[in-house]
Order: C-alpha cells, then structure tokens, then sequence
C-alpha cells in the first residue's frame, strides 16, 4: 500500500499508523487528518501505544458493548478459579503444553 504522509497504511490493520515523531511535529492535526480515514494507531518505539476513535466511532462501540450479553463471569474471576501451581514451569514446559492443546 502506499505511504501516507503524516500517517502510514497498514497491511495488517484496518487503520492507520502515527509514530510518536509525526505526533510532535504536527500535533493534533496529523490525529484528525488521519482519523478521516479510519481510527488510528499511535505508535511509541514500533509498538501500539494507543488507538484513537473518531467520536462517532466511540458512540458505535459503545452502542455495540451495550447490545452485547453480560458474560457468564468477569475475567479476573475466570482467573481467580484456576489453582496457583506449587511450582513455576519453565518456558519449555509452557511451550509444549501449548503446542499440545493447539496440536488440532
């Protein structure tokens, strides 16, 4: 895709990128320039650091969170029912028992 000035596409996103740099040059204008096009990532050292949403945007995801069933448990409690292991396991263990539940 080709490059936008001040904002990027991107391949893998339905967005647009803004690195820090573009950010402190141009302010808020780069922001509202990008977000005619969709919602925006601020990236910080190639990492997403933020998303920013038009607020009409904001409004439809509200609406959607709104229409959305309450879930069965919140996810601290989801986590809170899992036993704490007597010991860690190392990375390798980790490893392997993942690849073996994703073995499908």
């Amino acid at each position: 895709m080709g490059k936008l000035w001040p904002w990027r596409e991107v391949d893998r996103v339905d967005g647009c990128q803004l690195s820090s740099s573009d950010l402190k040059r141009r302010g808020i204008a780069a922001i509202e320039e990008a977000l005619q096009r969709s919602p925006v990532q601020l990236m910080k050292r190639n990492r997403t650091a933020a998303v920013v949403l038009s607020e009409r945007q904001y409004q439809q995801l509200c609406q959607r969170a709104a229409l959305a069933p309450p879930p069965e448990v919140s996810a601290l409690e989801w986590l809170l029912r899992y036993p704490v292991a007597a010991e860690g396991r190392t990375k390798e263990e980790i490893d392997a028992a993942l690849e073996e539940e994703r073995d499908w």
